[in-house]
């Protein structure tokens, strides 16, 4: 009996972890074959190259972070504002989607192809967060503002290195979180640690 073949779905799940470590130049095909014990023949039977994986990675990080994401928020349902505070949680937060992610954005930097790939995401995200703001408010310049402060609140909280007077990271990105999905601002204890929140940080 043969030796069974490595799924094609476990070079590209190793391929997004060593991206996430090591950046786009790091998924090589040996150092894949090596971590995942196998010798590199078997890549040939599902790629045609290195640049065939990169893209199947990008597919299945686009999947994941939009068409999976937006599933589940609709499937565990709530208000607009729960949806939203969920969809962020599920993408900024832990240690599946996230560190992809920031390695995306810095590949993108270098990469037209991947910019683009990456501005489709981010679009679909910001138009997730538009429906949200157009819940409670009807400005559309209001509802574009919140929606980009919400985003990048999101984002750069996993590069911003300042304290927060005592306060946690988390604690802060979830008040600022109610105080942009509330159009009156929330109460002193509305606060919810819910909406992407790294922990342990600040």
């Amino acid at each position: 009996m043969g030796t069974a073949r490595t799924p094609r779905d476990r070079w590209v799940e190793e391929g997004l972890l060593v991206l996430a470590d090591g950046g786009p130049d790091a998924v090589r095909v040996e150092a894949l074959a090596k971590r995942l014990g196998v010798t590199k023949g078997g890549f040939y039977g599902y790629f045609a190259d290195r640049g065939a994986l990169l893209e199947a990675m990008l597919d299945t990080w686009e999947r994941e972070s939009t068409d999976e994401v937006i599933a589940r928020v609709e499937r565990e349902g709530g208000d607009p504002k729960t949806k939203a505070r969920l969809a962020g949680a599920l993408t900024f937060s832990g240690d599946r989607l996230l560190p992809i992610d920031l390695a995306i954005r810095d590949w993108a930097r270098r990469d037209e192809a991947v910019a683009d790939r990456l501005r489709r995401v981010d679009n679909r995200r910001m138009e997730l967060l538009r429906e949200t703001m157009s819940t409670f408010c009807s400005d559309p310049e209001e509802i574009e503002a919140r929606s980009l402060l919400a985003f990048c609140a999101a984002i750069g909280a996993h590069f911003l290195a300042a304290d927060h007077g005592g306060r946690s990271r988390s604690r802060v990105l979830a008040r600022a979180a109610d105080l942009l999905l509330n159009p009156d601002g929330p109460g002193p204890g509305d606060a919810s640690d819910q909406y992407g929140s790294p922990e342990g940080t600040g």
